[in-house]
């Protein structure tokens, strides 16, 4: 199965240590001029934010725990080489690995492009008289009409009814999200 077509392959990786693989290998196709047949390796990550100590944080969760994935022309160097770097167990589908469809590979890549995304969600602006529901906290599932944007300070004071009375609250922007 030798083209000089690059195709997309799935590497076993020691769980926990993903990135660390993607940087052995990206480190072994320079320390051997191997950057014509061997492409990028990608460990697809999704930017979550978390709450903790009342601050936002933004953490990265790997999608696929225990896989890299390679796009390369398999060649038995190739193969010799990335199933031989530190941290790679081998090919997915080993003695005779299989490329990803298009299709996959296109949907695994777009996926770390929407997640790059994902850090510019911080630009998001509300205006007073928006619904919007309450997202984090207390009050979680709650509706209410923004009374006042403080862009500055990313808050809101949304106006909600808790038994037949309107209350307000403060908030911040990633505990709210639109109706």
């Amino acid at each position: 199965m030798e083209s000089n077509q690059k195709s997309w392959y799935v590497l076993r990786a020691i769980g926990g240590k993903e990135k660390k693989a993607k940087e052995n290998i990206e480190a072994e196709v320079a320390r051997r001029n191997l950057g014509d047949l061997i492409g990028e390796a990608v460990v697809p990550v999704e930017k979550v934010y978390q709450q903790r100590n009342g601050k936002k944080v933004l953490k990265e969760h790997i999608l696929y725990s225990g896989y890299v994935f390679v796009e390369c022309v398999l060649t038995s160097e190739t193969k010799a080489v990335l199933a031989s770097v530190a941290n790679v167990l081998g090919f997915l589908g080993d003695p005779k690995p299989q490329p990803m469809r298009a299709s996959e590979a296109a949907r695994m890549i777009g996926r770390v492009d929407e997640v790059a995304d994902v850090t510019t969600e911080d630009e998001i602006s509300f205006v007073v008289g928006e619904t919007v529901k309450v997202t984090d906290g207390p009050f979680s599932g709650f509706s209410g009409e923004i009374e006042e944007v403080n862009e500055e300070k990313k808050k809101l004071s949304v106006m909600i009814k808790v038994f037949g009375r309107k209350t307000p609250l403060e908030l911040n922007y990633y505990q709210v999200e639109r109706e």
